[in-house]
Order: structure tokens, then sequence, then C-alpha cells
């Protein structure tokens, strides 16, 4: 999964003064941001550059390359959608299974669609072992099973369960998602997710 919240409210000024850390990072966020809101047919460093106001030489000198910045988009995509997620775990008004149709709402949104392509696009990449794809892969399903498993015991899960249990939720939105991107059938995709919401939380 490979999406994130609609842009931020305030974008911030990716070339701000502050630590190569800092920069690097607003970087990345408006990268993020400028894909969500643009997708990424055609995409070059000296145009994304352009449209987020920093040379296409600033980039290279954080990224490295196209490639190595498209990872970096994919990684902090997959960091908010779990920020998202943990946000969601703290609203006391929402049952678990109404927060998991939340998040599903959220990483469905079509506006999203473009990142959701490149998470699969990348990943991928990453398994036919791509040198600049491949570090994807670290943390793209264990970064996950934290919050997972976290939620999983506070609604009374045993540990072990839990992870087992965390490890088929993800995998089982990853593959509606990528349905969704091949086959377009928004209507038979949330009816699978509404079904398999229904089975998991044990609702009647």
């Amino acid at each position: 999964m490979a999406v994130t919240d609609p842009p931020h409210a305030q974008p911030r000024d990716p070339g701000a003064r502050g630590t190569d850390g800092d920069r690097r990072a607003r970087l990345v966020d408006a990268a993020v941001d400028h894909v969500a809101a643009h997708g990424i047919a055609d995409l070059s460093l000296r145009r994304l550059g352009a449209a987020i106001g920093v040379s296409h030489r600033m980039l290279i000198h954080y990224f490295g390359s196209k490639e190595q910045l498209l990872v970096e988009i994919v990684r902090t995509s997959e960091q908010r959608q779990r920020e998202l997620l943990s946000r969601l775990r703290l609203d006391p008004g929402l049952a678990p299974a109404d927060a998991a149709r939340s998040l599903w709402r959220q990483l469905t949104d079509p506006r999203l669609a473009a990142q959701e392509r490149l998470f699969f696009e990348i990943y991928g990449q990453a398994l036919q072992g791509r040198p600049e794809a491949v570090p994807v892969l670290e943390g793209v399903v264990t970064d996950w099973l934290e919050p997972l498993v976290a939620a999983e015991v506070e609604a009374g899960t045993d540990p072990a369960s839990a992870r087992s249990r965390a490890r088929l939720g993800l995998a089982t939105v990853r593959g509606l998602l990528l349905d969704l991107l091949a086959t377009g059938d928004r209507d038979s995709v949330d009816a699978a997710m509404e079904e398999f919401l229904r089975l998991y939380y044990g609702e009647a």
C-alpha cells in the first residue's frame, strides 16, 4: 500500500533552510504530495523539481536518481498510512471494524490511485532484484505488523494469533487494492472487503 492521506493542508517550503536531513524530508513530503495530486505520468526530476520549487540538481544531490526518489516516495507514503492507522485507533468513537473501514476508504480514494500504482510498480521491481528498488522491501511487511498486532492485542486477541491475523489483514488489503487497480470494479472490491471485515471481526 503506497498511498497517503490527502496532501498536507499547510505545505512546507521544500527548499527552506535546515539540516540536510530536514531538507531531504521536506523534499520527500513535497514529492509525495505532488504525486498524490498529479500522478507519475511523464514524471522527471526536472519537472518534479520545477513543480515543488527546487532545482533538479538538488533532487539529484539528495536522492541520487529518479528511481531512488520514487522508492523514498513509496516509503514515505507507507509511513503516512501507518500514522493514519494510529490516529484511527486512538479515536474513541470508532470500533476496530469501523476504523478498518475508514482506513479502507482513505486507501481507495481515487485521487491516490497513482500512489497505489507506484507502490506495486516499485514493489515488483524490488522483487525482481533491481538494486535501486530493493530498499523498499525493508519493512514493507514488518513495519506494518507492530501497529496491526497492537490493535489486535488491544481488542483481546492473544499475541501469537494477533501476529497471524495482522499478516492476513495486511495481505488482504494489498490484494484487494491490486484488484481495484487491475479491474476498476469498485463495487465488487468494496463488497469483498466488507465480507472480509465481517468474517475478520465476527460481525453478524
